[in-house]
């Protein structure tokens, strides 16, 4: 039996922030890199458990992408911030190594098919290659955390069996990693379905550090949020005004928007230890930044402490 959210409203709940990778690799336009660096130093004192800055990635895959060492290496890191990078080989990690990422995030498909249409590769191929850069994180005492995108359903697929998930992340979980995040990658995932999840999960393998990544593409994010904290879940990625998205969900909206995320859980007791107002600024200047209405409904309505005049 889950215990009551009453019994959880004293325990931190971890904020991490993936704007400015998971939200601007889908931008056409790009992002000047000093832009970049001063949008985190503003997050990096708004109270973040972690940040991932950018993706050592091809930078003929992702061109927004193609400044991470400089992004990283201008930065200032505030202590007690982690920042992390998205890494998707030994060339990236070998990269990131060099301007001192403090976390390797791999990434790989539950489901075959998306596996095969994000990552051109096989789960078997992709496990492999993953493999050998968690040995050399390993050997430079660098801690790894393994995103299984796809982890509750795949639009090609259906469903994902949760046998299925449990599967890859036995096999992980028996490389040392420190930590999983359990992706909702295109937003298919419903509060039951969550709660089941992550309570099997956690049951198997507690002492893991464990993510939950929700998109909200149907609606449903911050419900699917609010049940994995009902399961014991305390961190969570979230992107910065909703921004992003997902090209096998076109049209739809990107992770959880952060700041709607912080100020329920900051409503409800829970303590993210976040600045919901230094937040909204930044959503505010974000939109500027990309030019364009984000979708943010905070943003637009803000907090309910939000006081209006009586109509005449």
């Amino acid at each position: 039996m889950t215990k009551p959210l009453s019994n959880k409203l004293n325990k931190r709940i971890y904020i991490q922030e993936v704007v400015t990778r998971d939200g601007f690799q889908a931008e056409s336009a790009f992002i000047p890199t000093q832009e970049k660096i001063t949008l985190i130093d503003r997050l990096s004192n708004a109270g973040y458990a972690k940040i991932e800055v950018s993706s050592f990635t091809s930078t003929k895959a992702i061109p927004m992408l193609a400044d991470a060492e400089a992004v990283m290496q201008g930065i200032k890191r505030v202590p007690g911030v982690e920042y992390t990078a998205l890494i998707p080989n030994l060339k990236g990690a070998e990269r990131a190594l060099a301007v001192g990422v403090d976390e390797f995030n791999l990434v790989m498909s539950v489901s075959e098919a998306h596996n095969q249409a994000n990552l051109k590769m096989s789960r078997e191929d992709s496990f492999k290659a993953l493999s050998s850069v968690i040995e050399l994180a390993h050997a430079n005492k660098t801690p790894v955390n393994i995103s299984l995108s796809t982890s509750f359903g795949c639009p090609m697929t259906g469903i994902t069996p949760l046998k299925e998930l449990m599967h890859w992340i036995e096999r992980f979980s028996a490389q040392g990693i420190r930590g999983i995040t359990i992706c909702d990658t295109t937003g298919m995932a419903n509060p039951a379905q969550v709660q089941e999840v992550c309570e099997f999960a956690q049951y198997k393998h507690p002492n893991l550090q464990w993510t939950l990544h929700f998109h909200n593409t149907r609606g449903m994010g911050l419900a699917n949020a609010l049940a994995a904290v009902n399961s014991g879940i305390d961190r969570f990625d979230s992107s910065l005004g909703g921004l992003g998205g997902c090209p096998y969900a076109p049209g739809a909206t990107g992770n959880i928007c952060t700041e709607e995320l912080v100020h329920m859980l900051d409503l409800m007791g829970l303590k993210t230890h976040v600045q919901i107002d230094a937040l909204l600024e930044c959503s505010k200047d974000l939109q500027k930044l990309v030019g364009r209405t984000l979708p943010s409904q905070l943003l637009m309505a803000g907090k309910v402490d939000r006081i209006y005049a009586a109509p005449c």
